[in-house]
């Protein structure tokens, strides 16, 4: 479902590839080759919106699919530099409620390394 309402979207463009979608979890992967600044480093943005994709995509899994999920607020914290491989982003909700959402997400290299730290908060209307 995750992979197929991804299609010509951003998440795609990117390389995002789930590997856990559930109420408790949402785990997501992205190459780093791709999605780099000019330094050869992991782009900021990329890993912003990797954030902001998990836990959108973890607020529509909880919510329900006959909601419609926004983030309006996003912060992330970059801790590390990737060149190479790829990250992994592990969602966790703090609380899905009727109308808002807030998530922690944590960001790791294929080493395990903490790479970046994020929260997002997901607006939740109905269809």
């Amino acid at each position: 479902m995750a992979t197929e309402a991804m299609r010509g979207t951003l998440m795609e463009r990117l390389g995002i590839g789930w590997l856990e979608l559930g109420p408790e979890r949402i785990v997501a992967r992205m190459p780093v080759e791709g999605n780099t600044q000019v330094y050869g480093l992991l782009h900021g943005g990329a890993t912003a919106a990797l954030v902001e994709s998990v836990g959108s995509i973890g607020t529509a899994v909880v919510a329900g699919l006959d909601k419609r999920v926004a983030g309006i607020h996003l912060s992330v914290d970059h801790l590390r530099a990737a060149a190479a491989g790829h990250v992994t982003a592990t969602a966790v909700p703090l609380r899905v409620g009727r109308s808002v959402a807030v998530w922690d997400v944590r960001v790791e290299d294929d080493a395990g390394e903490l790479v970046a730290v994020g929260r997002l908060t997901v607006s939740i209307r109905s269809a």
